[in-house]
């Protein structure tokens, strides 16, 4: 019988939107597939993030589990992450476009675009159920040969998303990291009023 993971809420000083603390990066993921209607409320919420000049820089390859797409993106993934990663029905590549479209100048904001469209669709996903592990541990110029991605644009990030799933199906040094307690900084240790104050 699968062990339904239940993982600590969040500790915040402060009341925060409870989808924010809801959220978090789990590896182990159910069988149950996304919708294509459910997926697409994930590329709605990006779809409205704000960007600078509304470039709106960011793009996303997607593919479900069993296609030819999923089977190329999982091989450009890092073999720690694919050992997990590969439970997951969908996974999403982040990529963003560098240069902006109306001059073709430089976006020096596309990744921190890209990082708001991706927030966003992570606090839909949290509403519909699901969760996202987003990671850095792929080989981006695989990706953009395996996926033709062209020379004007840079991926960025691989998403795993789908349904909690059972954490004994984890590798064995994974599984504790499923239920540890979230650990963050304190607000005082990034925020500073006047002037910066790095400790």
């Amino acid at each position: 019988m699968a062990t339904q993971i239940k993982k600590p809420q969040a500790q915040t000083d402060h009341d925060i939107h409870p989808l924010i603390t809801r959220r978090w990066s789990p590896r182990a993921f159910g069988d149950t597939p996304i919708a294509a209607e459910v997926r697409d409320k994930l590329f709605e919420a990006a779809r409205w993030v704000a960007s600078s000049y509304n470039e709106q820089p960011w793009r996303f390859v997607y593919a479900h589990k069993g296609s030819e797409a999923y089977d190329k993106l999982m091989s450009a993934i890092n073999p720690f992450n694919q050992a997990w990663a590969k439970s997951a029905p969908l996974l999403i590549l982040g990529i963003t476009k560098k240069d902006f479209s109306q001059n073709g100048k430089e976006n020096r904001h596309a990744m921190y675009d890209l990082g708001a469209a991706v927030a966003n669709m992570s606090l839909q996903a949290t509403e519909e159920g699901i969760y996202f592990h987003q990671m850095a541990g792929f080989d981006p110029d695989q990706a953009s040969q395996s996926f033709g991605i062209p020379n004007e644009y840079t991926p960025v990030v691989v998403i795993a998303a789908g349904y909690l799933g059972d954490a004994a199906t984890l590798p064995e040094n994974l599984r504790e990291k499923e239920y540890a307690p979230q650990q963050r900084k304190k607000i005082d240790a990034f925020a500073f009023e006047g002037e910066f104050n790095d400790k």
